[in-house]
């Protein structure tokens, strides 16, 4: 089991307002801020609380970008995701729909962030 895990993104500013956002329908928030003493460029903890398992720090962005996926508890949150990273900046990367050769009820949408990683939500229940 994964405990948590993160990205360095470019702009933290830019890249923090559009994870809110995006990530909002799934439940996330922000729960830890580390102080500029430990983190000059800015470094978030966002999670359904009380557990921050996904971190964004400023610096220079991984290459290549990377994918991570979100779990959804449905199929309409994977659809909520999609539009409001799209409405918070994101690029289309996969509209929200059946990935059928995955498994037959993969249900995701992706999107690029500010720096291109694909950002992915993901249900795995039947409609």
């Amino acid at each position: 089991m994964i405990d948590h895990t993160g990205l360095n993104v470019s702009d933290f500013a830019k890249s923090k307002a559009f994870y809110l956002k995006a990530l909002a329908p799934l439940g996330y928030q922000i729960i830890k801020e580390l102080p500029e003493n430990l983190a000059p460029a800015g470094a978030t903890g966002l999670g359904v609380p009380p557990k921050a398992d996904f971190w964004i720090a400023g610096g220079a962005p991984q290459s290549p970008r990377l994918h991570v996926a979100f779990r959804a508890g449905t199929r309409a949150e994977v659809d909520a995701f999609y539009q409001a990273a799209l409405a918070a900046g994101g690029r289309d990367n996969g509209p929200p729909g059946v990935r059928a050769h995955y498994h037959p009820t993969y249900y995701g949408a992706f999107v690029l962030d500010p720096d291109g990683h694909n950002v992915e939500a993901v249900c795995h229940q039947r409609p």
